[in-house]
């Protein structure tokens, strides 16, 4: 295992979408390993290493309330852009009066979790590239707050606060002696072929409000 490292995650509000659920948003009940690799990477990138995760402690209960958000109906595509870069008159704005669509969404609310996590160096390592390079660079962001952008819960409109949980720091999950099954999870996407990208899945069994990811069973 390589140079590990616990970080305090919190927020007002979290959607971490069902991916079945294609129309209305409707959140899983906690944090998914790949919405916490992405929170990381938010905080910092290097193609030099990648991040494991290895638990996630829900330190309050899970609670979801009903929202409605305006989004729109289309996106730009990229044919459209290319086609404005070869000369055409076509727009590429998107209008929010004339594509605006109100859609509800089931999300979770009054989050905090501390997750566990390590990194491992990739192939893209230069010679200069140490562990305790990028673990010290790591523990300097956490402490000071500095991100490469604001991370957040599985939407932008719900920023997360991010803190370093040091060695004398202690904390109480929200569920100390009892065991959840919180059903099938996205884990995270399958990139061996590129041509053909899939996600994989898993099982997640809270127990005493910890997820343990260092031996779960992986599903492709």
């Amino acid at each position: 295992m390589g140079y590990g490292f616990k970080v305090k995650l919190e927020g007002d509000y979290a959607l971490f979408s069902r991916p079945e659920l294609k129309v209305e948003r409707v959140t899983y009940d906690m944090l998914t390993p790949s919405a916490t690799r992405g929170i990381l990477e938010a905080i910092m990138w290097k193609p030099a290493i990648r991040y494991v995760v290895d638990k996630i402690h829900v330190l309050k209960p899970i609670r979801v309330t009903n929202i409605r958000r305006n989004e729109v109906s289309v996106k730009a595509s990229a044919s459209l852009v290319h086609s404005a870069m070869k000369g055409s008159n076509k727009s590429l704005f998107i209008c929010t009066a004339d594509n605006i669509q109100q859609r509800a969404s089931l999300v979770l609310r009054d989050v905090s979790y501390v997750v566990e996590a390590h990194f491992e160096m990739t192939q893209k390592a230069e010679a200069t590239d140490t562990p305790e390079k990028f673990y010290n660079m790591m523990l300097r962001r956490l402490r000071s707050g500095q991100c490469f952008f604001q991370p957040y819960f599985g939407c932008r409109e719900f920023p997360v606060r991010f803190s370093l949980i040091e060695n004398q720091d202690v904390f109480e999950t929200a569920y100390p002696a009892e065991e959840r099954d919180l059903g099938l999870m996205l884990y995270d996407m399958d990139y061996s072929n590129p041509e053909s990208i899939k996600p994989t899945y898993f099982r997640v069994v809270l127990k005493n409000g910890t997820l343990d990811l260092t031996n779960c069973e992986v599903l492709r």
